[in-house]
């Protein structure tokens, strides 16, 4: 086989692209990844999950250093913002991820070809002058920033999730239009490190995906914490004047507009698929009403040869996802039976308190017509999380009401993205709310949360 030809090719170094390519290399594939970027990760490692929760490690000790430290004994004073800094140290966790990567490469042999892909035809991708053959092609070239009509991006003070994560000055104020995880998260920054934040939600609540119970919740604590939420509402304008920018409100349901006046203007309403310069209309791989690449069980598009991973098939658009989707597709090529269980994906955000669910809400049961059981246990009856003055939130797990199989489970509080763990691998391998209940959890610690609200559900809790 030459240097120009592999048993597969990967189009896309993101979480799913670098992970499949890992994968298809560990099991013995020639394997090829070609990313355009000039640095592995994606948006994700770049620009994505790893510098906003650089910037949210940094902003939480910001924070807490200058509210919540004297708590504890601890007397600092009024903390100074060193921005810049602060800057530095998310660019160099984002280089040390990129790199790391580039080294998994190496260990693993995989060809690691910098440039624009085109899928010239089946089994065969261009990279400029040179073409390459493969056996197997994967598309894993993610998402990007969905536009919002009448706001145009400037990243400088109307911003996509990139350039909030890069402003060189605080600003006064910020409006975030989109009350999701990306604006939630990016918002919580900015308010930690002294801007005035006001959330611009469409729908009625912010977190829309989420458990209604912990939408709620959470839109009480982020606003005893000083965001501001306007709900029901659409942005219809943007006009930037000087260094400030005025947008344009109008209620969801109809009536009058108001203007509201930001420094920095941030939309996040959400991601779409990139598939821009691939070809794939010529090719004839066939694309969904949503511009979503469409596959099989098995990640085949409808041209044969050719597969799909990723946010750009649509789905939950997460990294772990994606690397779930690229693991399994590369074991499916090498001859193996690679699965994904789609019930069984955690989806977490990274405000403080954190938010964790993995399954199905309460609504979607109620939807569903299916019966189930209700166990709940609160942070503030848990020993550890007093100790650590993190008593706000909640553990909530539902079970089938007939076979008590967990259907899904919902956190609100600290470290709920480590807690929600226990709870995947349960939903995972079929366990029922006891089976996690009649575990023996650490004590004193936030899992024991856990284990209570598991009690809940057959009404037996103990501390409570």
């Amino acid at each position: 086989m030459s240097d120009t030809s592999f048993d597969v090719i990967i189009i896309g170094g993101g979480p799913g692209g670098y992970v499949a390519a890992i994968r298809a290399a560990q099991l013995g594939l020639k394997t090829a990844c070609i990313e355009k970027r000039g640095a592995l990760g994606g948006t994700c490692l770049n620009v994505g999950c790893i510098p906003s929760k650089a910037l949210l490690s940094a902003s939480h000790h910001f924070e807490a250093a200058g509210h919540h430290l004297a708590s504890f004994g601890v007397k600092v004073g009024k903390p100074d913002l060193d921005l810049a800094t602060m800057m530095g140290h998310k660019d160099k966790v984002v280089a040390d991820n990129t790199k790391g990567i580039e080294f998994l490469f190496k260990k693993n042999k995989v060809t690691y070809i910098v440039g624009a892909a085109t899928i010239a035809a089946p089994g065969q991708v261009t990279v400029g002058e040179t073409s390459y053959a493969a056996k197997a092609i994967v598309i894993a070239t993610g998402s990007e920033v969905t536009p919002l009509p009448g706001v145009e991006i400037d990243e400088e003070t109307i911003v996509s999730s990139t350039g909030a994560l890069a402003l060189k000055s605080l600003p006064k104020s910020l409006v975030v239009i989109g009350g999701g995880v990306i604006g939630l998260e990016l918002g919580t920054v900015w308010r930690r490190l002294g801007a005035q934040v006001t959330v611009v939600e469409f729908l009625d609540k912010i977190l829309p995906f989420n458990d209604g119970e912990v939408s709620k919740q959470m839109q009480r604590i982020l606003g005893r914490q000083g965001m501001a939420f306007k709900l029901g509402t659409k942005v219809t304008k943007a006009h930037r004047k000087g260094k400030h920018v005025t947008l344009t409100l109008e209620p969801a349901a109809g009536g009058a507009a108001e203007e509201i006046t930001a420094d920095v203007v941030l939309v996040a309403i959400g991601r779409r698929p990139y598939t821009d310069g691939l070809g794939l209309e010529t090719v004839g791989v066939k694309i969904g009403p949503r511009g979503f690449v469409e596959i099989d069980g098995a990640f085949r598009t409808s041209v044969p040869g050719i597969y799909a991973i990723g946010d750009v098939v649509g789905g939950a658009m997460l990294a772990h996802k994606a690397e779930e989707e690229g693991v399994a597709l590369a074991e499916m090529l090498a001859g193996q039976h690679g699965h994904v269980n789609y019930e069984a994906i955690p989806a977490v955000v990274y405000t403080w308190p954190e938010v964790a669910s993995v399954g199905k809400s309460e609504e979607q049961l109620k939807a569903e017509g299916v019966a189930y059981k209700v166990g709940k246990f609160p942070f503030t009856a848990n020993g550890r999380a007093r100790s650590m003055n993190e008593s706000e939130g909640f553990v909530k797990v539902l079970a089938d009401a007939r076979t008590d199989r967990v259907l899904g489970a919902h956190i609100v509080g600290a470290n709920a993205g480590d807690l929600i763990a226990e709870l995947v691998m349960a939903m995972e391998f079929g366990a029922s709310a006891e089976d996690v209940a009649r575990t023996c959890h650490a004590h004193p610690g936030l899992g024991e949360a856990v284990k209570e609200a598991c009690l809940a559900v057959d009404g037996r809790a103990i501390h409570i």
